[in-house]
């Protein structure tokens, strides 16, 4: 694999992580809703998530999964149940609760665990690198190595511009926060984008 076929997927890695989805979405909520720091547990947990897709699409069970309608038809729904929860449960909370500053180190931690959670229970994801990798691989020669080292480059550029989105809307969260009407309904701020990705992971093909 040489350095412009590197190159090539970095580039077509980092237009790909920059469009609106999911976890790009999922990151800002948490960081404008709390501070960054929370942004980037979140992106921690992702990217963790993300190594269980990687290794899914070296190995194949992608292809499995893709084969079969019905497991991608009930893990497809069980991420978008998964966020439609979390949704709830922000329009239950107290946005007065919202504090800047210091947080929890447990409340990080559960940051991190819903970051595992939304991206495992995201079937597209896998489908998503069984798709793309194969089509940076040279040669048939250690095809799964290949993919292995392209599908760790996505997470690690994956993580860098996540925890970028983390420090810029955290900044955008403490501004919005200076506005008591805004900061008040900072629950249904996020409620609503975890409901909207809920939806749009449900009902898409």
């Amino acid at each position: 694999m040489d350095l412009v076929m590197l190159l090539y997927f970095l580039g077509t890695a980092i237009l790909l992580t920059i469009m609106p989805g999911p976890d790009i979405l999922f990151v800002t909520a948490q960081s404008i809703s709390q501070n960054a720091k929370a942004g980037i547990s979140t992106a921690l947990g992702l990217c963790t998530g993300l190594l269980v897709h990687i290794t899914a699409a070296v190995v194949g069970i992608s292809a499995i999964i893709y084969s079969s309608a019905t497991i991608f038809t009930i893990v497809k729904f069980a991420g978008a149940g998964y966020l439609l929860y979390l949704a709830f449960s922000a329009f239950l909370s107290h946005s007065n609760s919202i504090q800047l500053g210091y947080k929890p180190v447990r409340a990080y931690k559960k940051l991190y665990q819903k970051g595992i959670v939304m991206n495992i229970l995201n079937p597209k994801v896998s489908l998503f690198f069984l798709a793309l990798l194969p089509q940076f691989v040279q040669g048939t020669e250690n095809v799964p190595m290949q993919m292995l080292v392209l599908g760790l480059l996505f997470l690690v550029q994956a993580f860098i511009i996540f925890s970028c989105v983390s420090l810029l809307a955290g900044s955008i969260g403490r501004v919005l926060t200076k506005n008591k009407y805004i900061a008040k309904h900072l629950n249904k701020i996020e409620g609503t984008i975890y409901a909207v990705i809920g939806v749009s992971i449900a009902f898409s093909e």
